[in-house]
């Protein structure tokens, strides 16, 4: 956007969008999908635009971007929000660290490593604005995550030159070439099978060479899957044990209480993103009681969770929501995005299971309290949180005006 305006700039008053709402809204809930990630992280799309593209096919009204330490996405995300007509809410993401939860062994939302928490916001300013202070713990977290992605470049060169391996990456190409200010250790997994394929034509050739990479190991996964692959090389060289893995420095990380105090001031809504069951009905330590995970978030002034609903087993994640809705939390859910497979825009549970009526509803109203918020800031008014604090007895209100805010957008020619 050359003007940098937030796309709320131009709306009506609050009372002239109720007014309005009251003879245009529709009957039909919208389907939503409030969390994927854009290519300034890592992401299964190639441009901003290809998501767009992908919910007009498919019937999505409302994307929520929602990439990692970064809002370097958000004015193309609106203007593709206005060139299709698709209606954005802004969102951000974070890796933050319990140390009381790590040296107590915890496992929080990340299965693997006790403490690390991850974290998001809601519905921050668009343009994006936030404080000098702000600013800079977030650049400093991307240049420490990048710092870690660099040095594992050079420890998987010394490792394919040992090997007689002929792939030799230099970390700022790569960089330049498939990431944007954000290089994650996905990007190298990416380069590597690019690197793979490049090398050898044949399928065979190929699957030898990654066994070569994988020290003798075969690889488990189809030569055209290539979510598969880059995940397969991720576990063998990149993640712990790996050749090539490089620990995170405790500077990679903010506590929980500083990304809250972040995303605030970044005009957002403190959201705990929920991993729930593995699929096999497994749970970590931090979210296997439920009635005690709304104990602490209630704690920690938490009135927002989002899930991925794909990932879980349909009859937990409907009782799960249908719990945190009764407790007036604000829901929304996603489908991330952040692995290099173009699964369908249009969110479905664990197995393809549909989403039915209720949930379509609840999400719904968590997207519509989250669209208030951005068009009530952008406005210069305050939005769903007074001093940091849900204005959860507000809630239906915020769903009413942010579900005329949405018509109201998606009316728009």
């Amino acid at each position: 956007m050359t003007d940098l305006k937030s796309i709320f700039a131009s709306f009506p008053t609050k009372e002239e969008l109720l007014q309005w709402d009251k003879n245009h809204n529709p009957t039909k809930v919208p389907d939503i999908n409030g969390h994927i990630h854009s290519p300034h992280s890592f992401s299964a799309f190639s441009n901003i635009e290809q998501p767009f593209e992908m919910a007009k096919t498919e019937g999505v009204s409302v994307l929520g971007i929602n990439d990692f330490y970064t809002t370097d996405g958000y004015n193309e995300f609106a203007e593709m929000a206005e060139k299709y007509r698709v209606f954005p809410l802004f969102n951000i993401e974070f890796m933050a660290l319990q140390k009381d939860l790590q040296k107590a062994g915890i496992r929080v939302n990340d299965p693997s490593n006790p403490g690390r928490t991850y974290f998001s916001g809601k519905g921050l300013s668009q343009p994006p604005k936030m404080s000098e202070v702000s600013f800079k713990k977030i650049k400093t977290l991307q240049e420490e995550s990048n710092r870690q992605t660099y040095e594992m470049v050079t420890r998987l060169n010394n490792y394919f030159s040992e090997r007689g391996i002929n792939i030799q990456f230099d970390a700022a190409e790569l960089q330049k070439r498939l990431a944007k200010n954000l290089f994650r250790e996905r990007h190298i997994a990416q380069a590597i099978r690019i690197a793979v394929f490049e090398k050898e034509n044949s399928d065979l050739g190929r699957a030898m060479l990654f066994n070569k990479i994988f020290d003798g190991k075969e690889i488990k996964s189809a030569i055209d899957d290539f979510a598969g692959l880059e995940n397969e090389i991720r576990g063998q060289l990149l993640k712990a044990g790996g050749a090539a893995f490089v620990p995170e420095d405790p500077k990679a990380f903010l506590s929980l209480e500083e990304v809250q105090e972040l995303i605030i001031d970044a005009g957002g809504i403190p959201c705990y993103p929920v991993l729930l069951d593995f699929g096999d009905e497994n749970f970590t330590d931090y979210e296997s009681d439920k009635e005690k995970l709304l104990a602490e978030l209630k704690s920690k002034n938490v009135g927002s969770i989002e899930l991925i609903p794909a990932r879980n087993k349909f009859h937990i994640f409907k009782e799960f929501v249908r719990f945190f809705n009764a407790n007036n939390f604000v829901i929304t859910f996603g489908s991330e995005h952040n692995t290099p497979k173009l699964d369908p825009i249009k969110l479905s549970a664990g197995s393809g299971v549909e989403l039915d009526d209720e949930l379509k509803q609840i999400n719904y109203e968590g997207a519509a309290v989250v669209a208030a918020h951005q068009y009530l800031f952008a406005k210069g008014e305050e939005g769903y949180l007074k001093n940091g604090i849900a204005k959860t007895h507000e809630k239906a209100s915020f769903i009413e005006l942010g579900k005329a805010v949405i018509t109201y957008f998606l009316g728009l020619k």
